[in-house]
């Protein structure tokens, strides 16, 4: 009986340590909410993402034109500015800032900027998640609808429950959660169900319960 008292005592501290050591598990924050510039179909703007090749064209100056790409920082050297942020704007946006920048070094600086190739930023992009075939991130195109995001992604699984799918859209900087009929749209030929997505928009697709 005194050995096992004399355990207990001695053990004790040790399981006070790993219970103390389990209280320790922190909580993440929640994942920060991006609202996109685009807040209505019919005015789509393009932003520039990690990824993007820029050419960067400045009047006259042909020694700090070129063409650039955004590194994964969201920011391009050119040989008069160092890493000027170019993600989350426009061309037109980011030619007015670097015609500021270089006004430094320039003067009157007139500069224009396209984009060679596409991948813009993260936060842009549509994403379908749960039992679509091919669950995956679509880049973002104008006028992209609930119907060629699915056909983008495969169609649902045969374990799929379209009609208690969900999508998920930024509005004024808040989630918002909305029910879609994917069933209805493309097993019956409902085009009414078919609504227009935005940058940004989450498709949530659940599993069928039998």
């Amino acid at each position: 009986m005194f050995r096992f008292k004399k355990l207990i005592t001695c053990c004790a501290p040790l399981l006070l340590i790993g219970l103390n050591g389990c209280s320790n598990t922190g909580i993440l924050p929640e994942a920060t909410t991006r609202p996109s510039l685009t807040t209505n179909v019919n005015d789509y703007q393009y932003l520039i993402g990690p990824g993007d090749s820029l050419t960067i064209f400045v009047w006259r100056n042909p020694e700090v034109s070129g063409n650039f790409i955004v590194r994964p920082d969201g920011k391009v050297t050119t040989s008069l500015v160092e890493d000027i942020d170019v993600a989350g704007r426009t061309p037109t946006m980011l030619a007015r800032e670097i015609e500021e920048q270089l006004s430094t070094y320039i003067n009157n600086p007139r500069v224009t900027v396209s984009v060679n190739n596409f991948t813009g930023p993260l936060s842009e992009q549509v994403r379908v998640i749960g039992e679509a075939t091919n669950p995956s991130a679509v880049s973002y195109s104008e006028h992209m609808t609930l119907l060629d995001l699915m056909i983008a992604v495969g169609g649902l699984t045969e374990f799929a429950d379209g009609n208690n799918a969900k999508l998920v859209r930024v509005i004024a900087g808040k989630q918002k959660t909305f029910e879609i009929n994917i069933d209805d749209l493309i097993r019956d030929g409902d085009i009414s169900k078919n609504v227009d997505m935005l940058p940004g928009d989450i498709v949530i697709i659940p599993e069928a319960w039998f």
